[in-house]
């Protein structure tokens, strides 16, 4: 076991190294084992051993160097120098001819279908026709056989692999784009929350500042509360805000809640505390809603409460909520002037909270209230079975 590392080590280096180098080592490698008979056998000629045999071994040999440029090529020239090689008797036996093995190799890993298998039948067809001796017939048409095949499984186990990496490729790419994708929402979350909370905080406290010198004389108490309402309406804001920018941290760590319904009547209270009367209601039964769509409905009525305190001039407001079988209904009514007029095209208050209520898949209406002066909000988002189908 303690070797397998070093294994894996050299195989990646070896992988590493250029082909045109490994090319080299192949050739050099083969050209010494062709080579070899005629150093280790015993030649039983009184004369030395004939130079056609060194050159039909270097001929076989050397276009190994070219083997995957051109290996249909390489093959045919090995196999016709091979071929000639007894064409003398005083040349030592080659036990295999490395060379031919090497070049079917290639050839069943660089070749197409056909070209390779009409090579296949003529180096087996020409082996049994040339080779004197069955069993040497026999012996070298499994063995190039064998090299064929561990051609083709070389072959196949790199397309694979490229297939493999094309895939993980693509699936990283998704995932980028996907990531992008839940960034840029997570900015436009983060961008609309923060107008909200800063919109909502900025209006209590320009009311209740421009409020406070006109009765701090008239009436203490009052201007007392318009001040307090400005502090308590700046810390909450500043909370709101640590919390949301805790988010952006590159550590993690607990981060604070965000806001749920159940915080809509401290939210009442506070701008009540304002100088705006806020009645808050709740008709049907709560039941448990996705997060996306109980965050919607908080900033929603955040949003339609500053709006009221920064245009319509109201002293009373009402915010009722109506739990139905597969939606919430948020009406917020006041009973100001009001501008009686439709969803505009762009901005970020009412159209703020259309898009809020868009992406939890609910729609929104905002006009001149029906049954008396003033302007009313009406907002529904549809519970889990169908909000779903929208949260990314």
């Amino acid at each position: 076991m303690s070797d397998l590392p070093f294994i894996a080590q050299l195989r990646s280096r070896l992988r590493a190294l250029p082909p045109w180098w490994v090319d080299v080592v192949v050739t050099s490698l083969v050209m010494v084992a062709q080579l070899w008979p005629f150093l280790a056998h015993d030649n039983p000629h009184p004369t030395p051993w004939h130079w056609w045999g060194y050159a039909v071994v270097i001929t076989a040999v050397t276009p190994l160097l070219w083997r995957r440029r051109a290996p249909l090529p390489v093959l045919a020239v090995s196999l016709a120098a091979t071929s000639m090689y007894d064409f003398v008797d005083n040349v030592p036996s080659q036990p295999v001819w490395y060379t031919g093995m090497i070049a079917i190799y290639t050839v069943a890993v660089y070749s197409p279908p056909w070209p390779r298998l009409l090579m296949l039948f003529i180096t087996i067809c020409g082996g049994l026709l040339l080779v004197g001796s069955s069993e040497t017939a026999l012996r070298g048409t499994v063995l190039f056989v064998a090299a064929y095949a561990g051609g083709r499984a070389v072959s196949v186990s790199r397309a694979y692999a490229a297939v493999l990496e094309e895939r993980a490729a693509r699936l990283e790419r998704e995932h980028q784009v996907e990531a992008e994708r839940a960034a840029e929402r997570e900015r436009a979350r983060i961008a609309r929350d923060m107008h909200d909370i800063l919109a909502h905080a900025v209006s209590i406290m320009v009311v209740q500042a421009e409020a406070g010198p006109v009765v701090i004389r008239s009436d203490p108490a009052r201007a007392e509360a318009a001040f307090d309402a400005i502090a308590a309406s700046g810390r909450d804001a500043m909370v709101q805000l640590r919390r949301m920018l805790g988010v952006l941290k590159e550590e993690e760590g607990p981060r604070a809640p965000q806001p749920t319904i159940g915080d809509l009547p401290t939210l009442a209270g506070q701008v009540t505390g304002a100088g705006l009367d806020v009645a808050y209601s709740i008709r049907g039964e709560p039941r448990p809603i996705p997060p996306d769509v109980e965050i919607a409905a908080y900033r929603i009525t955040q949003e339609a409460l500053t709006n009221i305190v920064k245009h319509a001039g109201a002293s009373h407001a009402d915010v009722r909520l109506r739990w139905e079988d597969d939606a919430l209904t948020i009406d917020v009514t006041d009973d100001g002037l009001g501008s009686g007029l439709s969803l505009p095209p762009g901005g970020n208050g009412l159209i703020g909270i259309r898009e809020r209520a868009a992406a939890c898949g609910g729609t929104a209406t905002a006009g001149r209230r029906a049954d008396g002066p003033g302007f009313q909000v009406s907002v529904r988002l549809p519970l889990a079975a169908e909000a779903a189908r929208f949260t990314v």
